[in-house]
């Protein structure tokens, strides 16, 4: 059965809420299911006194997985509101902006460290309130992922 247009854009539409606007005249496509916020975005936290390493990858249509360092592992999908924060957060370009700044080193014992990639993107930070805040749109993000995913 062949997609028409129509229905190649419902697709399109339900699939990237927050990709942006077509022009006036521009043809939907079912490929424009694959702009940004369509992506998928892991986030690894590690250190603290136990030494923990877990990874959270949320796929596109908010399934995620949560692997810990003994490679235990829980799955779960995202509320409707949750996956359009996430995708809300996903585009936000701040997020780039955050992906070229240099941390300067931590002096904290024990503190988390958090690297988020959100498609091609990747931002982190140490978890060390007293010296630094975290960067605002990767720490949403983490934020985010560790309430739903936790």
């Amino acid at each position: 059965m062949r997609a028409t247009p129509v229905a190649a854009l419902a697709v399109a539409a339900l699939l990237t809420p927050l990709a942006g606007c077509a022009q006036a005249g521009d043809t939907p496509t079912v490929a424009d299911a694959t702009a940004p916020s369509a992506v998928q975005v892991v986030l690894t936290k590690s250190g603290g006194i136990a030494g923990l390493a877990d990874t959270v990858t949320v796929r596109p249509d908010g399934h995620w997985t949560r692997v810990d360092r003994s490679g235990a592992s829980r799955t779960g999908q995202l509320t409707g509101p949750d996956l359009d924060k996430l995708r809300q957060l996903a585009t936000d370009p701040r997020l780039a902006s955050e992906a070229t700044t240099t941390a300067p080193a931590t002096m904290c014992a024990d503190a988390f460290t958090y690297r988020l990639t959100v498609g091609e993107t990747t931002s982190g930070y140490v978890d060390c309130p007293p010296q630094a805040t975290p960067p605002a749109a990767t720490g949403a993000v983490v934020e985010l992922l560790n309430r739903v995913t936790g």
